[in-house]
């Protein structure tokens, strides 16, 4: 891995359509995606973003089209190295759905920060990373337009910062958990997100199986 800039920039990589067959992560890897809209079975995947924590980043670009992506579905699927996503519901679901990934074994911050921060109805990444990292992110690329060819200067540093700090978050979610006891909830619920994932790509996605 590149050794992280020394002025606290992000050191960004930018791929396309794959990770780089020597790119390797050791027990976890931070993972977000950017498609084209909210809408999984229309608007596809159009860059995956990877962090291993030290401030250093990979975009992988994913071309209209494209069903695969070799070295980025091993690295999802290794059972060895852990994918954390904020909101990984969505995350997961847009890799099953335009590069047949199952990701595992995976940890989601939002799930975390909604069992042990109930303190709270802020469960953004925003307030997380504010609160448990004490940085202020900027959002305002959230909507742009992720399939066009070049990615803007903004739009990588946009798509970098929503990795570069979640192992952090998740260490600090991690003892507040252990605080409270409620670690076998948790990862019950992580365990659960496979299933979640196939309701929500098979139409249940709106739908709450479990009401009266």
């Amino acid at each position: 891995m590149d050794a992280p800039s020394q002025s606290g920039t992000p050191v960004i990589h930018l791929h396309k359509g794959d990770l780089p067959a020597d790119l390797t992560f050791t027990d976890a890897v931070a993972v977000d995606s950017e498609t084209q809209g909210l809408n999984l079975n229309r608007d596809r995947l159009c860059v995956v973003q990877l962090s291993a924590g030290d401030g250093v980043c990979h975009l992988v670009q994913i071309a209209a089209g494209q069903t695969s992506a070799p070295n980025l579905k091993a690295l999802m699927e290794d059972a060895a190295v852990t994918k954390i996503f904020h909101y990984a519901r969505f995350d997961i679901a847009a890799l099953k759905r335009w590069l047949n990934i199952d990701c595992t074994p995976v940890y989601c911050t939002k799930i975390a920060s909604k069992m042990v921060r109930t303190y709270t109805d802020g469960h953004g990444l925003k307030d997380v990373v504010r609160e448990l990292v004490g940085v202020e992110l900027d959002k305002q690329q959230q909507s742009s337009d992720w399939a066009r060819d070049e990615l803007s200067p903004a739009q990588q540093g946009y798509a970098a910062n929503d990795v570069l700090y979640l192992h952090r978050v998740r260490a600090a979610l991690d003892e507040m958990i252990a605080r409270e006891g409620r670690q076998d909830l948790v990862q019950a619920c992580f365990d659960f997100l496979p299933t979640r994932v196939a309701l929500d790509l098979g139409g249940w996605g709106e739908v709450d199986i479990f009401h009266h």
